[in-house]
């Protein structure tokens, strides 16, 4: 390898929040066998927002779950900040995604027992780090947030976009390496749907948070740097600068 080259891996390394590579995913055997992902390599630079998106059964939630540690790939590699993934041991992944993953899920997984304040600062509890150094981020996440009139309720006294707002600030308390946000308008109504998603945005364009959200939605999916298609496992398409013709043009070709 040449020093060029050399430089030329490390530069992309250092830009880089996520690689993968060759990764594939099979479920089952012989009859039954299924190809969820299928020899995948792909790049998420950082501070970015990525939209995956594909026809049912496509392997979109399958690639987020492998991507983000939840679940293993059958082969090949997963490279977050450099760390392999796929060579962590089932202690050693859990402490990778306390510390340096964030989610934001359709089923918002807040805990209805805690607060609003104690849901967002629970990613820190669960790392065992104070969360006193952390103090004057909280403050900065709930006024970006929109919910300082919230933070003493729990989830049962709050409305579903409020609940949403406070999922984003918990995936974000501990300064992840990227978010994962797994469908995070599905359960939401047109406008707050559109407040959860310009919050994503915004975490991208001002905190140079590096964000990776699968979605069926091209409304959603626009507010995103860059869309990723999958079908059937594969990736057929990497669309930059997306507009929602072009994300409904080429989902409509795919789903037909």
């Amino acid at each position: 390898m040449t020093e060029s080259t050399s430089e030329a891996d490390r530069a992309g390394r250092l830009s880089a929040a996520v690689q993968l590579k060759s990764l594939s995913k099979v479920y089952g055997n012989g009859a039954s066998l299924v190809k969820a992902l299928q020899d995948v390599t792909l790049t998420f630079p950082k501070a970015t927002f990525t939209a995956v998106m594909g026809p049912s059964g496509s392997g979109k939630s399958t690639l987020l779950n492998c991507t983000a540690g939840l679940d293993r790939a059958t082969s090949g590699h997963v490279l977050i900040d450099d760390i392999d993934l796929t060579q962590l041991n089932e202690k050693q992944l859990t402490l990778m995604r306390r510390r340096h993953l964030g989610f934001v899920f359709q089923s918002l997984n807040l805990l209805p027992a805690l607060t609003a304040e104690q849901n967002i600062l629970l990613p820190l509890r669960l790392a065992k780090r104070p969360t006193g150094p952390e103090r004057e981020w909280l403050v900065e996440l709930i006024e970006r947030m929109g919910i300082g009139g919230r933070i003493h309720s729990r989830p049962a006294k709050m409305s579903i976009g409020q609940q949403q707002r406070v999922a984003i600030a918990r995936a974000l308390i501990a300064h992840p390496v990227v978010v994962f946000a797994d469908e995070p308008t599905g359960a939401l109504d047109t406008k707050s749907s559109a407040d959860v998603l310009s919050l994503l945005r915004d975490a991208v364009d001002a905190l140079r948070q590096t964000v990776v959200m699968v979605s069926h939605d091209p409304t959603a999916a626009v507010r995103a740097d860059r869309v990723v298609f999958l079908v059937d496992g594969r990736i057929v398409d990497d669309m930059a600068a997306p507009t929602v013709e072009r994300i409904a043009d080429r989902m409509t070709r795919l789903e037909g």
